[in-house]
């Protein structure tokens, strides 16, 4: 068995990336929501992606607050409350598993491989996680928002290796390239696929690393099986 574990990505790779468009239709009824004009309240969203991304807001409902504020705007409890829900409605439309997304678990683990996941994200994603399908099928998800710690920082990928229980040499990474994940992964010893698996013309990614990446790719998470198996990928990429 090549390898021992395979670590995934999730926006873009387990799940569909959020869109262009389905982002600016979430930011528009935002601002609608607690009265900052759209423009500035893009900009200060934007503003806080990092610390979001590393939990440093709290809550959905703290960013917000906190946008408000900086903005001088304050908002009714009723225009904060659909604010969140415009957010939390869109993540929960994002975190539906790919046609073949809870196979492709359901048989690594059942080859005796670990499933990891590994994900920058902010803090309703591990609030959400519970419920979604993948819960029972991944041994050690990692959510950047409760580590403080962001891809491709190494600790991050040291931490879902330590909780999995095996070295980064027995890691499949696989990702959509974002946050530079795959070299992230590379850098630290893993084998790092490209997915390839959702048209790219209105995906929202974040420092993607996709359209100049020439290592291994595979176009869904069918193939992954065989990745996993494939003793000379990695060592044909280095």
């Amino acid at each position: 068995m090549r390898h021992k574990a395979v670590v995934f990505d999730l926006f873009g790779t387990l799940v569909d990336n959020m869109t262009h468009a389905a982002y600016l239709a979430m930011m528009g009824e935002m601002a609608d929501a607690v009265g900052i004009p759209r423009k500035p309240f893009s900009a200060l969203w934007t503003g806080t992606t990092d610390d979001r991304f590393r939990g440093k807001l709290g809550t959905l409902e703290d960013n917000l607050k906190h946008i408000c504020a900086t903005a001088g705007v304050a908002p009714s409890p009723e225009g904060l409350a659909r604010a969140v829900r415009v957010r939390t409605d869109l993540n929960l439309s994002l975190l539906v598993p790919r046609a073949d997304a809870v196979e492709t678990l359901t048989r690594l683990r059942a080859s005796g491989r670990k499933i990891g996941l590994l994900t920058d994200c902010t803090p309703e994603i591990p609030l959400h996680w519970p419920r979604t399908p993948f819960a029972p099928l991944v041994d050690a998800p990692v959510f950047s928002s409760e580590t403080g710690t962001k891809k491709p920082d190494p600790k991050i990928y040291a931490l879902v290796c330590e909780r999995l229980g095996v070295a980064p040499a027995d890691c499949l990474y696989v990702g959509d390239g974002g946050s530079r994940e795959l070299t992230g992964a590379a850098a630290v010893g893993m084998a790092p696929v490209l997915i390839r698996a959702q048209p790219v013309e209105d995906v929202l990614g974040h420092k993607s690393e996709a359209p100049t990446w020439t290592g291994p790719v595979v176009t869904s998470l069918s193939e992954v099986r065989r990745a996993a198996r494939n003793s000379t990928l990695w060592w044909a990429f280095k």
